[in-house]
């Protein structure tokens, strides 16, 4: 029987937003604000953060957590997951939820939607999320990440561009990708051998190089939105979040 743990890659060299994770909100830095969110998500049997900075481990160490020290030379977030699923010697058929360390408001029940949308089928190589944006802002923002699916939801293609094209000027509904992803141990060391896809390499969006080799995305609406941190004005957004929250803990 599969195994769910959670792998929070978190690294401190953001260009956009050095020292991301550790960031404070309402008093907390950021990290610790996913790692507790993952704490509160049923059926796991492990969390880990995964970084390659001494600062981020000493943090999640310092707060009760678990921290796994990764290679500093990944080119992505996937790559270094990949790497703590080995270190922690991970079964084939395992499940890995990775949660970005940029989520730190992302509803906890939502893994159990990603797990259920990798039993759904053999072809499923691996789910994410989606969620209905309205918002002009929203639709033309580059870091709100659109996702576009077939008819049985799965993705066709993911765009930092507007996405579909509304020629007509139609009534249309826009979905944001949730960059939260499941998958198994086997298929994440397939992912991780496969070269940089060419529109990965174009858009900077790692959940390409699956599509461009023909591998199934199973995109399941979620219920919850959930607020990134992409750039330091967000984090006033998310503490406005955070600290109206009706639970603590």
């Amino acid at each position: 029987m599969s195994r769910v743990f959670i792998i929070i890659p978190a690294r401190y060299g953001s260009k956009r937003f050095p020292g991301k994770p550790l960031a404070f909100i309402c008093g907390k830095p950021m990290i610790q604000h996913v790692y507790e969110r993952a704490v509160m998500c049923k059926d796991v049997a492990g969390i880990y953060v995964a970084t390659d900075d001494e600062r981020i481990a000493s943090c999640v160490e310092g707060f009760g957590g678990k921290a796994i020290m990764t290679s500093k030379e990944h080119k992505s977030g996937t790559d270094r997951v990949f790497e703590a699923g080995s270190i922690l010697d991970l079964k084939p058929e395992d499940i890995i939820i990775n949660v970005q360390g940029d989520q730190p408001v992302f509803e906890p029940t939502i893994v159990s939607l990603l797990v259920n949308g990798l039993h759904e089928s053999t072809d499923i190589s691996m789910s994410t999320l989606m969620y209905p944006v309205s918002s002009k802002k929203d639709i033309s923002n580059p870091n709100c990440v659109k996702v576009i699916t077939d008819r049985k939801g799965c993705a066709i293609y993911f765009s930092r561009s507007v996405i579909p094209y509304n020629r007509d000027g139609k009534k249309i509904d826009y979905y944001k990708h949730i960059g939260i992803y499941g998958y198994k141990m086997e298929f994440l060391k397939i992912f991780t051998q496969l070269p940089e896809g060419r529109l990965e390499g174009i858009e900077k969006l790692e959940q390409l190089r699956a599509i461009e080799n023909g591998y199934k995305i199973k995109v399941i609406m979620s219920p919850f939105d959930s607020v990134e941190v992409d750039v330091p004005q967000d984090i006033e957004k998310v503490a406005g979040i955070i600290c109206h929250e009706s639970f603590s803990f």
